[in-house]
C-alpha cells in the first residue's frame, strides 16, 4: 500500500512563538486522534523556515508519523553561499525532508530541472528525502503542454535515479494556476494528472515502483475539498500552503481520507 502523506508548506510565514504552537498543536493532534480506516493514519510534514527547524523538530520530536522538513537547500554542501542553507545543515538538525523545485522556487529564483536534480542528488546522498515540485503554468495548460511540461520537470529532475533511488523520493504536483489563486483543480484534473505520472514511472521503472510511490497534490488544497481530492485513485496526500497555518483546518485535513 502506498504512504499517505498530508505535508505543510508554512512558506515565509508565523512568528517563532506562533510556530511552535502550531507544531504542538499538530504534534497533540496526531498523538491523539489516531484514523481508524482502511488507509490508516497518514504521515505529517512540516516544512518550516530554515531557521524555525531546529526548535520546531525538538518540539514534536517523537510523535509517531509527524517530522519536519525544509523548505529548501542548496547543490553544495559547504561553501561561500551567504544565506543558503546546505543539506548537511539540515540532516544535522535532525530534519530528515527537504521541498525541492517548489513552483516558487522555480519562478522567483530561477531554478531549472538542472538544477533541481542536483539538489535531489545531494539530498539522497545525505540521508534526506527529497519531496520534488513539478507543475505547469496557466498558459501552458491552456495550450495544452500540461503534460509535455510535467514529463520534461520529472524526466530531468528524477529519472536519471537508479530504481532504489527513486523510490526514495516523493512528488508533489503542485498545477501553479491553483497556488494562492483560490482556484483548485478540479478531482478530475487532479486525478487526470497524476495517473499520467504514475504511467511516466512505470514506463520509466516498473508497474510495481510506480503502484508503490506517493504523489502529492498542492494546489490551494484546504479542509473543504481534501476529502474530495484525497478520494481519487492516484491522489496519495497533498502538499498544503495556506492552511496549514492554522492547526485547526491542517488538521481536518489530516482526518480527510
Amino acid at each position: 500500500m502506498r504512504k499517505k502523506i498530508v505535508a505543510g508548506n508554512w512558506k515565509m510565514n508565523l512568528s517563532l512563538t506562533e510556530g511552535l504552537e502550531l507544531g504542538a498543536a499538530i504534534a497533540g493532534f496526531v498523538k491523539n486522534n489516531p484514523l481508524d480506516n482502511l488507509n490508516g493514519q497518514p504521515d505529517v510534514i512540516m516544512f518550516t523556515p530554515s531557521v524555525y527547524l531546529v526548535p520546531v523538530t525538538e518540539k514534536v520530536a517523537g510523535t509517531p508519523k509527524l517530522s519536519t522538513g525544509a523548505q529548501n537547500c542548496h547543490t553544495e554542501l559547504k561553501g561561500a553561499y551567504t544565506g543558503e542553507t546546505s543539506v548537511k545543515m539540515i540532516q544535522s538538525a535532525g530534519v530528515i525532508n527537504v521541498l525541492v523545485g517548489h513552483s516558487e522556487r522555480r519562478s522567483y529564483f530561477g531554478e531549472t530541472n538542472e538544477v533541481l536534480a542536483k539538489k535531489v542528488e545531494i539530498a539522497l546522498a545525505n540521508g534526506v528525502t527529497p519531496m520534488y515540485c513539478c507543475g505547469e503554468v496557466l498558459d501552458e495548460r491552456n495550450a495544452g503542454n500540461h503534460f509535455d511540461v510535467v514529463k520534461e520537470q520529472i524526466e530531468t529532475g528524477l529519472f536519471w535515479l537508479s530504481e532504489e533511488e527513486f523510490a526514495k523520493t516523493i512528488i508533489a504536483y503542485e498545477p501553479v494556476w491553483a497556488i494562492g489563486t483560490g482556484v483548485t483543480a478540479s478531482p478530475e484534473q487532479a486525478q487526470e494528472m497524476h495517473a499520467y505520472i504514475r504511467k511516466l514511472i512505470s514506463e520509466k521503472y516498473n508497474p510495481t515502483v510506480a503502484e508503490n510511490y506517493t504523489i502529492l497534490y498542492g494546489g490551494s488544497c484546504n479542509a473543504k475539498n481534501a476529502a474530495e481530492l484525497f478520494a481519487n485513485k492516484d491522489v496519495d496526500g497533498g502538499l498544503i500552503g495556506g492552511a496549514s497555518l492554522q492547526a485547526e483546518d491542517f488538521c481536518k485535513i489530516i482526518q480527510s481520507f
